[in-house]
C-alpha cells in the first residue's frame, strides 16, 4: 500500500509491501511495534530505534509526541488521496452548486434532505465504488436544494447527486 506522508514541510511517498518498506523509492529496513497498554510506538528504521506517542488521530492527521515535541503528520493512503483529488479543493458554496459522483458506483445512503443546512465536513452521501464505501462530505457550509438520487441507485462518474446552495443568512 502506498502512503503520502507530510511532516515538517516534507512530502514523502512511503510504500509498504509486506515486510518491504520503500521511502521515495528507496528500500529501507523498517519495523513498527506497539507497546501494549500504552499509546507508545517503537519505530526502527535502518537499525535506529525511536519511540513516539500517538497523542491523537483525526482523519489523516496524526499528532505525535516525539522527544517532548508535538509533531503533526498527515498520512493519506493512495485511494483516499485519489478520491480527494477527484473531488477537488474545498470551498464555500456561494451560489448554486452540484455534488457529482467522483467515480461510478452505487448510492448506499443519502444522508441529507432538501432544506438540510450543513457545515464543512458534514457527510452528505455514501457511495460504494470498487467494493469500498466512500462518504462524500461537504467542502463548505450550505443548504441542500435538491436530492437527485436515491439509495440503491447506480451512478456514473460525474453524475449529479445533490444540488447545493449557499448557507441561509445568519445561519
Amino acid at each position: 500500500m502506498k502512503y503520502h506522508v507530510s511532516l515538517a514541510g516534507r512530502n514523502l511517498v512511503v510504500e509498504v509491501d509486506g515486510d518491504i518498506v520503500r521511502v521515495e523509492g528507496k528500500e529501507v529496513a523498517a519495523r513498527v511495534e506497539r507497546v501494549p497498554g500504552t499509546p507508545e510506538i517503537r519505530v526502527t528504521i535502518s537499525g535506529v530505534t525511536s519511540s513516539v506517542v500517538v497523542e491523537a488521530q483525526d482523519g489523516t492527521i496524526w499528532r505525535l509526541l516525539d522527544q517532548g515535541a508535538i509533531r503533526e503528520v498527515n498520512v493519506e493512503d493512495e485511494r483516499s488521496r485519489h478520491i480527494r483529488l477527484l473531488a477537488g479543493p474545498g470551498r464555500t458554496v456561494t451560489g448554486p452548486a452540484v455534488l457529482r459522483a467522483p467515480m461510478p458506483g452505487l448510492v448506499v445512503r443519502v444522508l441529507v434532505a432538501v432544506g438540510t443546512s450543513f457545515a464543512a465536513g458534514t457527510p452528505l452521501l455514501a457511495l460504494e465504488a470498487m467494493k469500498m464505501e466512500n462518504e462524500l462530505k461537504a467542502t463548505g457550509p450550505g443548504v441542500v436544494v435538491g436530492v437527485l438520487v436515491a439509495a440503491g441507485q447506480a451512478v456514473e462518474k460525474g453524475q449529479q447527486l445533490l444540488q447545493l446552495g449557499p448557507p441561509a443568512p445568519g445561519g
